[in-house]
């Protein structure tokens, strides 16, 4: 048989063919006097495995272990661990939908996907949202949280939401989003400023920086990005706040640098 009859009978294309003699999957066979491959049924029913053992989902270089005469599994071992892979691969699958059908059934801002911890205290505070200081907090929070080392997130959220479960967490926010939201066109030096860096350091909930915050820098790459997407009186307004949480209660830990949620 020539190429072209040899993928027609096990149903592959010719490329597929040459693909597998280049990996040594399929050896080479002898030539015609033209210069022809002259395939045998050896060929065709080796071919015919390699594109059974490919559907079952076995990637070519396990093919390669599967069909040589040395290889350390057997077959059944080779598809066993097959199996248990598919079981995982359908497991995180099912997972992912569920977050996102979460994700869809309760809304997805501008800032998401996120947490389903942050989620559900953006879901909280969606009132708020009608502040442009409040849509930005929302983003940076998500940028913060996807930032946080997975251990430390669910803590990170539970600290921030725990600062909007008391009896004034909200109103407190809200008073220092106003405040900020009133700075969008003001001058660096406006007396406003040091008014909402304290409200904003009041707003937030003690537990985020750590106890030595010697190593804090004050002009890291974060800190500068984050102070250039405000406007200039704003960006004084959390440079300020972000000193203020570093020297309030040096004995016990204090937010960190971001508006509140």
């Amino acid at each position: 048989m020539r190429i072209g009859e040899l993928a027609d009978a096990v149903g592959v294309t010719t490329r597929a063919i040459r693909h597998y003699h280049h990996l040594g999957l399929l050896p080479e066979p002898e030539r015609l006097s033209n210069g022809y491959r002259d395939y045998g049924l050896r060929h065709a029913v080796l071919l015919a495995r390699i594109r059974r053992l490919t559907e079952l989902g076995l990637g070519l270089a396990e093919v390669r272990d599967v069909l040589a005469d040395d290889a350390g599994k057997e077959l059944g071992e080779v598809l066993a661990e097959l199996d248990q892979d598919l079981a995982r691969q359908e497991a995180e699958i099912r997972e992912r939908r569920a977050r996102l059908r979460a994700l869809m059934d309760g809304g997805i801002g501008s800032e998401g996907p996120v947490s389903d911890e942050l989620a559900s205290l953006f879901r909280r505070t969606a009132h708020l949202a009608d502040s442009p200081m409040a849509a930005k907090d929302r983003e940076v929070l998500a940028l913060i949280e996807t930032g946080t080392r997975p251990e430390d997130r669910e803590r990170f959220v539970s600290l921030i939401s725990g600062s909007l479960s008391g009896p004034d967490g909200i109103e407190r926010a809200r008073a220092a989003y106003a405040l900020l939201d009133d700075l969008a066109d003001a001058e660096v030096d406006d007396p406003r400023v040091e008014a909402a860096a304290t409200a904003l350091v009041g707003s937030l909930p003690d537990g985020l920086l750590p106890d030595d915050r010697e190593g804090i820098d004050l002009d890291s790459p974060f800190l500068r990005a984050l102070y250039a997407d405000f406007a200039p009186a704003q960006a004084e307004a959390l440079r300020r706040a972000v000193e203020l949480l570093l020297t309030r209660g040096r004995n016990s830990p204090a937010p960190p640098p971001g508006p509140p949620a």
